[in-house]
Order: C-alpha cells, then sequence, then structure tokens
C-alpha cells in the first residue's frame, strides 16, 4: 500500500468571512475535546494527517470541499483553537506564507513549553524543513508550496499539512505527513493519496522505484562539479534549453507546459554542489538536507543519474470527500447559521454531559441524530 498524500483542490477568490470563522472556530473546538477525550492527542494526530478525515472536517465545518483555501483557512482555525482555546496536548505552528517560514521560530516556543530537550527541538526543526523540501524538490509536479502547518504532541510526535500552488492552472496540492510513519524522508514518506486525477509526467524521486537513481545522484554530488556541470552543458549542444522529455526521448501524452521539466545548467547551485563535494553526502537524504539543493539541482542530477549510470528516476504522480450545514461560496448550499449554531450549542451540552456519565452522553447525542434528522441532514 501506498502511503504518499496528495489532494487537488481550485484556487477560489474572495475571503472567508468573520462570521464563518467564528464559528469553525466554535464547532472544531467542541469536535477536538470530544475526540481528545475519546481517542487522546494521538488519535488527533492520526485524523489530522488522514487527508480524507481533514477534508471531512473541513466540509462539517462549512468549508469548500473544493477550494484551497480549505488547507489554509483550516489550519489557521486549528492552529487558533490549539494555541488559546483549548489545551488537548497539540499545538500547531506555520500556516500560509510568511506564517509558514515563521515555523522555525515556532518550534522552538512550543518546545519550551512542552519541556522539549535542544536535541528533540533540533528533531522538529529538522523535519520541518526536509518535509517542505521533499516536496518541493523531490516530488516535482507543477505544484510550488506555499503554505506549510506542523502539528506537534506534547510526546514529540507531529503532523505536517502542506500545500502548493500551480499558478498556471490556478490549483492547489495538498501534502500529509505523520512521524510514527516516517521510516525515511525520502522513500515514500506520505501518508495517503487523493487527488482528481493522476497527472502523466512527475519527476518523483521519492518512490521506491528511484531508489538506483537516489543512489546515483548521492555518487555524481561528491565527484567534481566542474565535471558534472560540463556534461549538463554539453546536453545542450544547440544553445537552447532543452527539456528532460527531449534529452531522453520521453513520448509525453500529456502536454502542460508547466510540467515540461527544463534542463538549464545556469540553474544548478553549483555552490551547493560545491559544499556537497566537501561533505561527501552518504545518503539521498543528507544531500537533499543541504542548503541549497533545490528543484533545478535535483533534476540535473537525476538526469546524469540516468545518462551516466543507467539508473531513471521514477515519473510517476504520488496520486491515490460530506457537507452537514452547506459551504462558503453556497455550494452545495448556503450555510445555515442558525442550525450551525444549534449544533455547536448541542454538541456542547453533550461534551459537559459526557463528564457526568455514559447515560448522560448518549441521551445527549441522541437528542443531536433526532435535531439532525428533523432538518433532513442525514
Amino acid at each position: 500500500m501506498e502511503r504518499s498524500g496528495v489532494a487537488d483542490l481550485p484556487l477560489h477568490e474572495g475571503k472567508t468571512p468573520r462570521w464563518l470563522i467564528e464559528r469553525m472556530k466554535a464547532l472544531s473546538s467542541i469536535i477536538l475535546r470530544i475526540m481528545y477525550d475519546e481517542y487522546g492527542y494521538k488519535g488527533i494526530l492520526v485524523r489530522i494527517s488522514d487527508p480524507f478525515w481533514f477534508q471531512s472536517l473541513a466540509c462539517v465545518l462549512g468549508y469548500d470541499w473544493d477550494s484551497s483555501g480549505t488547507t489554509t483557512v483550516l489550519c489557521g482555525v486549528l492552529k487558533s483553537v490549539l494555541s488559546s482555546q483549548i489545551d488537548v496536548g497539540i499545538r500547531a505552528v506555520g500556516g500560509k506564507g510568511s506564517e509558514g517560514r515563521r515555523a522555525q521560530d515556532e518550534i522552538l516556543e512550543i518546545c519550551k513549553i512542552y519541556g522539549f530537550s535542544d536535541e528533540e527541538a533540533y528533531k522538529l526543526r529538522y523535519a520541518s524543513r526536509l518535509t517542505a523540501k521533499v516536496d518541493n524538490a523531490a516530488i516535482q509536479d507543477g505544484y510550488k508550496v506555499y503554505h506549510h502547518t506542523m502539528f506537534v504532541c506534547k510526546d514529540g510526535g507531529w503532523a505536517v499539512v502542506q500545500q502548493g500552488m500551480d499558478e498556471d492552472l490556478g490549483w492547489a496540492r495538498r501534502y500529509h505527513w505523520i512521524s510514527d510513519r516516517v521510516r525515511s524522508f525520502v522513500v515514500e514518506p506520505h501518508e495517503a493519496i487523493v487527488g482528481d486525477g493522476r497527472h502523466s509526467y512527475v519527476l518523483n524521486m521519492v518512490a521506491y522505484e528511484s531508489e538506483g537513481c537516489r543512489r546515483a545522484s548521492v555518487d555524481l554530488a561528491c565527484e567534481n562539479p566542474s565535471r558534472l556541470r560540463r556534461i549538463l552543458s554539453e546536453l545542450s549542444l544547440d544553445n537552447r534549453q532543452k527539456t528532460i522529455e527531449e534529452i531522453l526521448g520521453l513520448n509525453m501524452v500529456e502536454r502542460r507546459p508547466q510540467m515540461r521539466l527544463k534542463l538549464n545548467p545556469e540553474s544548478v547551485n553549483w555552490d551547493a554542489l560545491k559544499a556537497a563535494y566537501r561533505v561527501k553526502p552518504s545518503s539521498y537524504e543528507e544531500l537533499l538536507a543541504l542548503k541549497g539543493v533545490g528543484p533545478a539541482t535535483v533534476r540535473g542530477l537525476a538526469l546524469l543519474s540516468q545518462i551516466i549510470y543507467g539508473e531513471p528516476p521514477s515519473w510517476r504522480d504520488p496520486v491515490k470527500y460530506c457537507f452537514a450545514f452547506g459551504g462558503k461560496d453556497g455550494i452545495p448550499f448556503p450555510i445555515l447559521r442558525r442550525v450551525y449554531d444549534e449544533v455547536i450549542a448541542i454538541l456542547d451540552e453533550a461534551y459537559d454531559k459526557s463528564k457526568l456519565g455514559d447515560r448522560e452522553k448518549l441521551e445527549a447525542f441522541k437528542r443531536l441524530s433526532s435535531y439532525m434528522d428533523r432538518l433532513g441532514l442525514r
């Protein structure tokens, strides 16, 4: 079974109204408290890392099922709730754009709250950085990561939800990670796969079948970069920037311009390869973790691995929804505010009564079930 996680979502314009954000916070707060009582913080973390559950939660809270904002808004709501409204043993860092870039500093703040050691702090910051690097460089699917949220448990476990955007298509793709399932950051490291379709041309350096190419890339990174630069330059004898498909003779069925991965020796970070030559990385993860090793460098090494060593990379796309109150854009119907508020109140009551015993808890949830039946929402 594959454990990679991806969801395709189109870009929608506009902002989430304040009245919806506040209701999302109120309802998600109750849901998380109930889940904490039932499953503990580890159970919550596992569900956040599941793209199907994550999508369902966004829809239950009334957000668009097919919007890129599903990721950014829901992560923002959860981050706010976990940091200021409830304590379920989980905190969140990062977010969209500049907020995502603050994740490294926010991780240190969480480490102070949970009393983590310097070594634990280093591991969390490393995981935050590597997950972003993998989805931006090791998987080259045309989506540039612009949102990064990490959920951190008080035992040091973590989950990452991040999103990339294809600006030409106006579509987003979401990536899910969880620490308990990551045996290697560079071998099928994601949690699951969700998507509207599978692209025919994706450079996938974390696929099982890219193992030979990963080993060859490490060997090449330990070579003198001057030799590598000369070979890459010779592959463009007509002084025209070629695509990898042209050089390797790939017969492309799908013609997406942004997916035609360019070979441009000048775009390779040769300073990074000089550093790699000095360091001599012993694994692909060590190579990828080096500062400056980005998409162009990964592409160049993958191409050379096939040409010199006969070790091709994988071109397999690592790809694999539930409304309760309506959606922000009126799809499938406008959000029922009164119903939303009623359910929040009923769930709040159910949570309070759950402390009294199983009988009271059962009666409270029977009331909710009856209420939903009367409204025709089930």
